[in-house]
């Protein structure tokens, strides 16, 4: 059995236009932990995922002069550094990506980590972040249950506080912003369970509170225990499509359906197990705070909230 997805490819707005953003599948996990604490956890992380995707499926990578060069063996070498061995070592980062940019279809595959130390003063509440992602064609060609099993395979390898798996609009490097914002704003209208990666904007501000429900939703400490742990999960969520499993270090992953689920609002109403995890879930939701918020912040508000 495979699900239909809607097919999104958003272009940049400039001249010529390029591909900026597509439809897939994005897993992200927040880790309130030192970078130094986390970092070969993270890149035993990046193994994992480098056997369950297609060989030669990331060809590029980031510099730390934020050009983008074509990997070889001699690069991962480097990528390998920009994780693990950074003179000062107290934050690390590495994105690799399918391809830079140009042809069709922008990148598919991309992984994604910004390491940072919790007591750096510029940062508000600092989180490290790290996202894999996959074209959706990867999960209707093995499985809604596979990507779970990777999913959940990751998710041991990294002490996480909080992390999801969601049907998305994926772009490397954040290109989803060079896309026109209306069609952007008209995607996440229409489609609720339709992530916008974007989590290493997160990163500095969010600490251990939540981003809200999805369909795989992974919780840790402190969170879960504030949510009132497992048995108030499951009688908070008496769904036939949910279903939760206990992992190591006192954490839990909740599965919210069968699929991901982008929830098109023009031929159905929002689950009822998104808008109960929801609820439990939103005095521990990241908000801005403050009177007179900017726009783009105003709105981040409302999207957090949007089972509520």
């Amino acid at each position: 059995m495979t699900r239909e997805y809607p097919i999104i490819r958003l272009w940049s707005k400039g001249s010529p236009p390029v591909p900026a953003a597509r439809d897939g599948v994005i897993l992200s996990f927040l880790i309130h932990r030192n970078h130094k604490e986390i970092a070969v956890a993270v890149w035993r992380a990046l193994q994992l995922y480098l056997r369950a995707i297609p060989p030669g499926s990331l060809g590029w990578y980031d510099t730390d002069d934020g050009d983008i060069l074509e990997l070889d063996d001699k690069s991962w070498e480097v990528v390998r550094q920009q994780m693990l061995e950074r003179p000062r070592g107290q934050s690390g980062r590495a994105g690799l990506s399918e391809s830079p940019g140009g042809g069709e279809v922008s990148s598919g595959f991309f992984f994604e980590y910004r390491g940072r130390p919790l007591d750096n003063p510029f940062d508000t509440d600092p989180v490290c972040t790290v996202s894999f992602a996959f074209p959706t064609n990867y999960i209707q060609g093995n499985g809604a249950e596979h990507l779970r099993a990777l999913a959940l395979e990751l998710a041991r390898e990294l002490p996480f506080n909080f992390g999801y798996a969601s049907f998305a609009i994926i772009s490397s490097h954040g290109m989803w912003s060079a896309a026109k914002w209306a069609l952007v704003e008209a995607l996440l209208a229409r489609y609720p369970g339709l992530d916008l990666h974007g989590i290493e904007s997160f990163g500095s501000i969010l600490g251990t509170r939540a981003l809200g429900p999805s369909w795989l939703t992974f919780l840790g400490q402190p969170l879960l225990g504030q949510l009132g742990g497992i048995d108030t999960l499951r009688n908070a969520l008496p769904f036939p499509e949910v279903s939760l499993l206990p992992m190591d270090g006192d954490r839990v992953l909740v599965t919210l359906d069968d699929w991901p689920d982008p929830i098109d609002t023009q031929t159905k109403a929002i689950p009822p197990q998104y808008r109960a995890l929801a609820r439990l879930m939103e005095p521990f939701l990241f908000q801005y705070e403050g009177e007179g918020l900017p726009l783009y912040k105003h709105d981040t508000n409302q999207w957090l909230r949007r089972f509520l």
